[in-house]
């Protein structure tokens, strides 16, 4: 694709693609549409870089409406003693200084300047409160959803005996010992049918880890389940479903939104599912694949997120930029030269 001349359209979530090949990306988002120029990564740095500027413009915005405010406020102030005293009605009839002193004020339009500069400044107030609302930023969120999650204190999460295991026909995958430990970042890679999730199958039946520590996540998640989870979502206690939909606001979904909906996307459903794993304070977390079905947003969302964590995290993935990010270990399905049914996982 590099050698094309011509003019190409790329839909992709694979950044590492779209940095390689794209000259200028387009950003589409719910309100708003932008294209920048350059690749995705110096596209997505631009747009933080704008996002930064429009919160600082903002925050400039309603500290001079402050201000403005407190002024206005202190004018009116201002105003109501000027216009009291501009009336006799208080003074005496023999009290000539006092009624001089007002006939004054009246002559030389003290009064009037007095509520001209109130309404200047209300006028003023009007349109930084006009232009700190058309300043347009989005909401975000702190991303520390891990501050409750820790280490296993066991000696490891799982021992898998060396071993093979059928992928059909003739196919077999053969693996060494495999040892996980509490804080390791594993990446388990490998080509479509190397036998990634069937692997982690057996590994799910050798685990050191009690069930309500464990968040697991399977490739596919079908509608009995997404119903099911749904379902125990709106039975969580008030404090619990708080709690596990700001996991999933951080996760980068909108709760109020995913509540009302009866059959939630496959990604907003990864979403839930992990939130309500990560409410019990995981020791280790397994996710096959866990970037199919979601935007680029919520992919870099949930990378931020697992950069946090502090259990040990196994990752099935083909997004490397994901991988890169988050794991230092990796375990790879690769076929052997000499026969492509035999498969060997090797660990480095």
């Amino acid at each position: 694709m590099k050698r094309y001349r011509g003019v190409g359209l790329i839909v992709s979530q694979d950044r590492s693609l779209l940095d390689s090949l794209c000259r200028q990306c387009l950003f589409v988002d719910p309100d708003y549409c932008v294209l920048r120029p350059g690749t995705y990564t110096e596209g997505r740095v631009q747009a933080e870089r704008e996002e930064a500027s429009a919160h600082r413009q903002r925050e400039l915005a309603k500290e001079k409406s402050v201000r403005l405010e407190r002024s206005v406020v202190w004018a009116r102030q201002e105003a109501n003693r000027s216009s009291r005293k501009a009336t006799k009605r208080a003074l005496a009839a023999r009290d000539h200084d006092a009624r001089a002193k007002v006939d004054l004020a009246r002559v030389t339009g003290r009064d009037a300047a007095v509520v001209r500069r109130v309404r200047q400044l209300e006028r003023r107030l009007e349109r930084e409160s006009e232009r700190r609302d058309n300043t347009s930023v989005r909401r975000s969120y702190s991303l520390g959803v891990w501050t409750e999650g820790e280490a296993s204190r066991r000696d490891t999460l799982f021992h898998v005996p060396a071993g093979s295991l059928s992928l059909g026909s003739a196919r077999r995958l053969v693996y060494p010992d495999l040892v996980m430990f509490p804080t390791d970042r594993i990446a388990l890679t490998g080509a479509n049918g190397s036998g990634k999730t069937s692997l982690i199958r057996v590994i799910l039946q050798r685990l050191n880890v009690i069930p309500e520590r464990l968040v697991y996540l399977p490739q596919e998640i079908d509608a009995v389940s997404s119903s099911r989870t749904i379902d125990q979502v709106r039975h969580l206690s008030h404090e619990e479903l708080g709690y596990v939909m700001s996991l999933v606001t951080r996760l980068g979904s909108n709760p109020d939104r995913l509540m009302e909906t009866t059959e939630p996307s496959p990604g907003e459903m990864r979403k839930v599912l992990l939130a309500m794993g990560l409410a019990k304070s995981p020791q280790l977390i397994i996710l096959d694949e866990p970037t199919n079905h979601l935007d680029l947003p919520s992919i870099e969302c949930m990378e931020r997120a697992l950069a946090e964590c502090s259990c040990g995290l196994l990752l099935v993935s083909h997004d490397d930029r994901f991988l890169e990010a988050l794991t230092t270990v990796r375990w790879r399905n690769e076929a052997d030269s000499g026969d492509p049914d035999y498969l060997v996982l090797t660990v480095g």
